[in-house]
């Protein structure tokens, strides 16, 4: 099954990093978010991966295309120009990279895909954001449901301590509330190909009205992980992401 994401925006409320490189781009733990997301997926078998680029694209297809060589011990011939990789970091990815446009949508680079993606039902989340969210309970929550689209429901991390008052009284602190938040888009979708049809043209925005429409007619389904996950739109959330990692056990870490 392919696997979709998007890696074009521009990141603003990330300017500190993004200035230089595009958002997925920006490390965790010495290696890019994207990196962390493709690792998530592969963990689960799922290792074809298509990626539509915009701002920027070209780090990410520098990044890719010097992969291995990055990550291995090399020997080379001056003479001959000859490398050879002694020891090689090898992923069984297939990973296509898509120019779709600097100012093109989240909904204009879906449909931009579909080409790429063909007429079978697969993935799609976004490049900034990570979870352990289990990905083979939700595609089999996709399957038996038999609607067009699955979106994962998630809590978002409370960035204050909640408050339980009786008048001014505090009756309960929490700093990291989740479970009380409400429930939002967390991406790690599962779709079938009938949603390019809900996408008109490179301004649409896919969680406005295809994902407004896809609602509307009943076909767009949640699945529910109340478990880790984390986007990183600012500053503060890449801190958090990567004092997680430091700490030797980061939550999203699925794979070995």
């Amino acid at each position: 099954m392919k696997v979709a994401i998007l890696a074009g925006g521009v990141g603003s409320r990330l300017a500190e990093e993004t200035e230089i490189k595009p958002k997925p781009m920006v490390e965790i733990g010495g290696n890019p978010i994207l990196w962390h997301i493709m690792m998530h997926y592969s963990h689960y078998g799922f290792n074809e991966f298509t990626i539509a680029l915009g701002y920027k694209g070209e780090i990410i297809k520098k990044y890719m295309v010097e992969y291995c060589s990055l990550n291995s011990d090399l020997t080379v011939n001056l003479g001959t120009g000859r490398i050879e990789m002694d020891t090689a970091m090898k992923l069984d990815w297939t990973v296509r990279l898509i120019d779709t446009g600097i100012k093109t949508q989240t909904g204009g680079r879906i449909k931009r895909l579909a080409p790429y993606i063909g007429n079978e039902t697969f993935m799609l989340t976004w490049g900034d954001g990570v979870s352990n969210v289990n990905l083979h309970e939700l595609l089999e929550f996709h399957r038996s449901h038999g609607k067009l689209a699955t979106m994962t429901a998630v809590r978002p991390p409370a960035r204050f301590g909640h408050l339980d008052l009786d008048g001014n009284r505090i009756v309960e602190f929490s700093e990291k509330p989740q479970t009380r938040e409400g429930w939002i888009n967390g991406a790690f979708f599962v779709l079938e190909p009938e949603i390019f049809n809900y996408i008109d043209d490179d301004m649409t925005h896919f969680e406005r009205e295809p994902l407004e429409r896809l609602a509307h007619e009943g076909q767009l389904m949640a699945y529910f992980h109340d478990d880790f996950w984390q986007c990183m739109d600012t500053l503060r959330d890449k801190k958090l992401l990567q004092t997680l990692w430091d700490e030797g056990n980061p939550p999203w870490k699925t794979w070995e």
